[in-house]
């Protein structure tokens, strides 16, 4: 199990500067922007990949288009949920799966959004059919497609893979996200979503506060996420996958950075047979 962050696609050669700088040798790449998503670009990942030892873990795969990280207007415009720009959102998310595919990477993750709760809604079927579009494709080119939690409930995603059933669905679990959106207890989801898990996503937070916002994205062992009983929870589901620290919210480059040390320190505390 290996400690990684996340960390740009750039066209200049340095996507894996910041990998690097931390002393690693994992990460996932992300890009909103997937005119990125060429040949040319992917060879330069390749070789620069080879040079510098970095492996991509995951391709994390952007979409054009208005996104707003609230419960106000989140369920109108995040992942594959919003109607009008889903089919321009799911070409993308092919184009992404090419490029996995030409360097290598196993799979390609995304929020899909505010699925549905109500299995009767009819704005479900559509949104699953997308998905499963997206996902047909991915494994027709041998990759993986995979949800990052977030805006979901574990019962609704574990309700999506099972109805679209390509064989390929996996989910990023991202812990804090579960806690900042409400949607459940991280060690609790495992019942439900455990044998799915192939990434996960270290980052703490705290619950909303109040109807309309997130809750608060804090480092590492500050917020609510029990990250031994964690731990332990995917090791009884077999996980053998990556670490990716993710440190966002407001917060500056220095303690961001700072943030992200002391991270990797944590993990290789608690967490037996993970390495840098």
């Amino acid at each position: 199990m290996d400690i990684g962050i996340i960390t740009g696609l750039k066209p200049d050669g340095k996507s894996f500067e910041s990998v690097k700088q931390f002393g690693l040798r994992t990460c996932q790449l992300v890009s909103w922007h997937p005119t990125l998503a060429t040949r040319e670009t992917a060879e330069a990942i390749v070789r620069e990949s080879e040079q510098s030892g970095v492996r991509v873990c995951a391709v994390w795969a952007g979409f054009p288009g208005r996104m707003v990280w609230n419960f106000k207007e989140g369920p109108l415009t995040l992942g594959l949920v919003p109607e009008e720009s889903r089919p321009e959102r799911v070409e993308a998310l092919k184009r992404w799966a090419d490029f996995a595919a030409w360097i290598g990477a196993p799979a390609i993750i995304t929020h899909c959004g505010f699925i549905p709760e109500n299995l009767t809604d009819p704005a479900f079927g559509p949104i699953a059919d997308a998905i499963g579009e997206v996902a047909e494709y991915c494994a027709d080119k041998g990759v993986g497609f995979w949800f990052e939690t977030g805006q979901e409930t574990p019962v609704v995603l574990l309700r999506t893979i099972e109805r679209i059933g390509t064989g390929n669905l996996g989910i990023n679990l991202d812990p804090a996200n579960l806690i900042l959106y409400g949607k459940g207890n991280p060690v609790d989801a495992l019942d439900v979503i455990g044998p799915y898990v192939r990434n996960v996503h270290v980052k703490d937070g705290f619950y909303p506060t109040n109807g309309d916002e997130l809750g608060e994205q804090v480092a590492v062992g500050r917020g609510k996420v029990d990250f031994p009983k964690l731990f332990e929870g995917l090791k009884a589901h077999g996980f053998q996958g990556e670490w990716i620290i993710e440190r966002e919210g407001r917060v500056g480059e220095e303690e961001k950075n700072r943030d992200i040390i002391d991270t990797i320190d944590y993990l290789k505390r608690h967490v037996a047979g993970i390495k840098a």
